[in-house]
């Protein structure tokens, strides 16, 4: 799968009610869930946060921190500078797969992005980054997911036609969802909290690179 003539610029402004109209407040939700776990990390990447409200959202919770900030997208990259103007984000308009990590960091954030590559990509970009996530450090993982029991089919129904639409919207590849707990686990990392919402459709995980205090003591009760 290739993600380089991907542009998510054409939906950029009417992303946010798409979204809406399609799940309602859950989606921002999700990625809101783990902002409390974040208060102690100074130094982040966010790997295509497309219009900026977790940024935002992020910068507001958390006065102190850096963030750099990946997005190969134009256009959502305006609409996110444009939600945040703050000095505290560096911003790289590219491809994360050929993105080379500027800092240390503590805390890596990627919001419904992972499922945009295949499995054999998230692993290689997992592996890549987290050569630049500090001891303790964190990465915070929230996305689709394909629910048991009675709400599989529909779970798989609903996956199945998002991915039919932004191949029409945006000219995505990828036409299923990547293992990505496969992923992190072979990368190391520790699933130390997972939570599910609307019947197992959506998740958001904490990965940890090895299992001892947070991204500052007492400050990331998992």
């Amino acid at each position: 799968m290739a993600v380089d003539k991907v542009d998510f610029s054409r939906i950029a402004r009417a992303y946010r009610w798409m979204e809406y109209f399609s799940f309602g407040p859950w989606l921002q939700r999700v990625r809101s869930r783990r902002l409390h776990q974040m208060a102690g990390c100074r130094r982040a990447l966010v790997l295509g946060d497309g219009d900026g409200r977790f940024l935002a959202a992020l910068l507001h919770a958390n006065p102190q921190i850096h963030v750099d900030a990946v997005d190969i997208s134009p256009g959502m990259v305006r609409l996110a500078q444009s939600r945040t103007h703050c000095d505290r984000i560096r911003w790289h308009q590219q491809d994360a797969r050929s993105f080379t990590p500027c800092h240390e960091y503590d805390l890596i954030v990627s919001h419904f992005y992972l499922d945009c590559f295949s499995t054999q990509e998230v692993q290689a970009m997992v592996e890549q980054f987290q050569r630049s996530l500090a001891p303790n450090g964190l990465w915070i993982n929230s996305d689709f997911c394909i629910p048991s029991g009675w709400a599989a089919v529909p779970g798989r129904l609903i996956v199945a036609s998002l991915y039919v639409a932004f191949r029409w919207l945006t000219g995505l590849r990828t036409r299923e969802l990547p293992d990505d707990s496969a992923a992190f686990a072979s990368a190391g990392f520790t699933l130390a909290d997972r939570e599910t919402f609307l019947c197992g459709l959506l998740k958001s995980d904490v990965w940890r690179r090895h299992l001892k205090s947070g991204c500052s003591s007492g400050s990331m009760p998992i």
